[in-house]
């Protein structure tokens, strides 16, 4: 084997466990970035382990460390082949030490968020993964967090901020079962909203996560997409199940164009099987709900939709506009209120994180029944994300609001 920039490792189905390891190993002297592949990567944010042909592998990582004293993480591969077929394995990228991430010291603004980049790279607990962040989404907990409302039940300052992450798996904990390095994965990185969010959030180069909060990214959706969905796709679906939705009810979502309302329209209709779903929205977003399923559309700068005559079984109210949403409920009826005051029968609840909620939706969503809302104005920069801030605090954003590229 040359120990050339380009060389690949190949290595033979029939050769031992102990000799393919060995390979392995020398590959951390190599740097992995000048490495060929016989086949295009998907993401450039690590270079995973590649297979030739349809070789058998399990893949762990362990560390070693070079002459010069870098840290390199490299896979160790476990081949079971019969054949002469043959694998490319390269090395894992090296994590850093240090990165970049928006930082904010105190309470109050978006103009008080900085970009640190001596921000130290999260540690992983033995629960936990280490994200590559490829994509982040903002959401309106972000910037109520920011702004103070939660202050009692608040992690330490500073802060970085940050909910919702796709990215890759580049480091696992001691007790993770099922995810592995390589593994391109969404979630809503704290379990509780509101109970001590984690201090270091999601939108940085990096961040650690619970196993149990995260599901593997949807094949039919990119990095971006799958960003805007984790709080916002399960606020909608707690907040359907808390209300009793189910087959052959009828749902009135006022604000049906936002990151939670898009997809209470399409849960209820493709997930819950809605017998009729209306929904809120100014003029220029009627079409946007009727192409997501909203079989009655209303202009709320024309329409008062508490004075139709129309009930319906759920309304979910994610506008704060529960004194009138009450009017528009059937005797019997439920009101799911997410933010404003609460009026009877209305309830307030906070979502729970679960990666497992995520992974049944993913069928739906790989089906195309749940398609994600990003903005029109597409993804901020990550350079853009006091801009991206001051945007969805006007309320005016359809979809969601997302954050890439992350350097």
């Amino acid at each position: 084997m040359h120990a050339s920039p380009r060389c690949h490792l190949q290595v033979r189905r029939a050769r031992s466990v102990r000799l393919v390891a060995m390979e392995t190993l020398l590959a951390a002297f190599i740097p992995s970035k000048t490495l060929s592949l016989p086949f295009p990567i998907q993401t450039p944010y690590l270079r995973p382990l590649a297979s030739i042909h349809s070789v058998s592998i399990r893949e762990r990582t362990s560390t070693t460390r070079s002459r010069a004293g870098r840290v390199h993480r490299i896979p160790l591969v476990r081949a079971s082949a019969s054949s002469s077929s043959t694998e490319t394995v390269t090395a894992v990228s090296e994590i850093p030490a240090k990165m970049k991430a928006w930082v904010y010291d105190d309470y109050g603004a978006a103009d008080l968020l900085r970009l640190d980049e001596g921000v130290s790279v999260p540690e992983v607990k033995e629960d936990q993964v280490l994200i590559k962040v490829v994509a982040a989404a903002l959401n309106p907990v972000d910037y109520k967090r920011r702004q103070g409302k939660f202050k009692a039940t608040d992690s330490p300052l500073p802060t970085v901020p940050g909910y919702d992450v796709a990215g890759v798996v580049v480091k696992v904990g001691s007790q993770v079962k099922n995810l592995k390095v390589g593994d391109e994965v969404y979630g809503d990185i704290n379990e509780k909203a509101l109970e001590n969010p984690k201090q270091f959030g999601s939108l940085a180069e990096y961040t650690s996560v619970e196993e149990k909060l995260l599901a593997l990214k949807p094949k039919n959706i990119d990095f971006v997409q799958a960003a805007g969905l984790p709080l916002a796709i399960e606020t909608a679906n707690e907040g359907l199940e808390r209300s009793g939705f189910s087959a052959g009810k009828s749902i009135l979502v006022l604000g049906g164009a936002g990151g939670v309302g898009s997809l209470v329209i399409q849960l209820a209709k493709h997930v819950f099987g809605a017998s009729r779903v209306a929904a809120t929205a100014s003029t220029g977003k009627l079409d946007l709900l009727k192409s997501l399923g909203a079989d009655l559309a209303i202009d709320y700068t024309k329409e008062n939709f508490e004075e139709l005559p129309e009930k319906f079984d759920v309304v979910y109210d994610t506008v704060g506009q529960c004194e009138k949403a009450v009017k528009a409920v059937k005797e019997a009826g439920s009101v799911v209120v997410l933010t404003g005051a609460v009026t009877p029968p209305g309830f307030r609840f906070v979502v729970t994180s679960d990666g497992a909620v995520l992974s049944k939706l993913n069928t739906f969503i790989e089906d195309g029944k749940i398609k994600p809302v990003v903005d029109p104005k597409g993804a901020f920069p990550f350079s853009k994300l006091v801009e991206a801030f001051t945007y969805l605090e006007t309320g005016r954003a359809t979809g969601k609001v997302v954050i890439h590229p992350i350097p």
